[in-house]
C-alpha cells in the first residue's frame, strides 16, 4: 500500500472517529459536582488527585484537602500546595495502621478528621474537596461508610469530591460518577529502591 493510500485511509478513519466523539460531546450536556474515586493497588492515586487540584486552582477554584491515615507534613505536595492561595490543607492521620497498632486511637483520629472534612463538604465556597486515603477508614471500620456517603451526597451541588485509597468499598464505587483503578505492574520499591523526593514523597 502506498503512502498516499495509507494517508487517505487514515483521514477517512479520523473523520469517522471525529463524528463519533463530537456526537458524544454534544450529548454530554449536564453540569454537576462530580464524585471521583481513585483506587487500586498501584502508585499514583494521590498524585492524580493533586493533578486535579492544580487544574482546579488554575480555574481560580478553592480546594480543600483532608489527608487521612498519612501523618507526614514534609511531602512535596503539602510543601507546595498548602502555601498556595485558595487551599485548605489538613493532615489528619497519625500514620498507617501498622505504625500506630492501636485501633481505638485510629478510630478517634479518623472521627476527628471527618469532622473537619464535613465542614469542607458543607462549604459552597470550596469547589473541590480531596479526601486522600479515605478508603482505609472505611475498610477498617474506623468510619461509617453510610455516613460518609450521606455527607458527600449532601454537599453543595457543584462541589467536586475526589476520594483516594486502595480497596474502595462497593458502595462508594456505586455512588461515584467516575472510578479509576490504578494497577500495580512494577514498582521500584520491590527492587530495594527507597521512596524518592519529588516522585514518592
Amino acid at each position: 500500500m502506498s503512502d498516499q493510500d495509507k494517508n487517505a485511509r487514515h483521514a477517512a478513519r479520523m473523520v469517522r472517529k471525529k463524528a463519533v466523539i463530537d456526537a458524544a460531546i454534544k450529548q454530554a450536556n449536564q453540569e454537576k459536582g462530580l464524585l471521583l474515586v481513585l483506587t487500586g493497588n498501584g502508585k499514583g492515586k494521590s498524585s492524580s488527585a493533586f493533578g486535579m487540584m492544580a487544574r482546579a486552582l488554575g480555574y481560580g477554584m478553592k480546594v480543600g484537602v483532608a489527608q487521612f491515615i498519612k501523618s507526614r507534613k514534609d511531602t512535596g505536595e503539602e510543601g507546595f500546595f498548602s502555601h498556595q492561595p485558595n487551599v485548605e490543607w489538613y493532615v489528619l492521620g497519625e500514620g498507617f495502621t501498622w505504625e500506630t497498632q492501636d485501633r481505638e486511637r485510629d478510630i478517634r483520629t479518623a472521627e476527628a478528621g471527618w469532622k473537619l472534612a464535613q465542614q469542607m463538604l458543607k462549604n459552597p465556597g470550596i469547589g473541590l474537596v480531596i479526601l486522600d486515603e479515605l478508603t482505609y477508614t472505611m475498610k477498617y471500620g474506623y468510619l461509617d461508610t453510610t455516613q460518609i456517603l450521606a455527607d458527600i451526597a449532601a454537599r453543595p451541588p457543584m462541589q467536586h469530591v475526589v476520594v483516594t485509597g486502595r480497596a474502595a468499598p462497593q458502595a462508594l464505587i456505586d455512588a461515584a460518577d467516575t472510578v479509576s483503578e490504578i494497577m500495580d505492574i512494577k514498582h521500584a520499591w520491590r527492587a530495594g529502591i527507597k521512596a524518592q523526593p519529588g516522585i514518592d514523597l
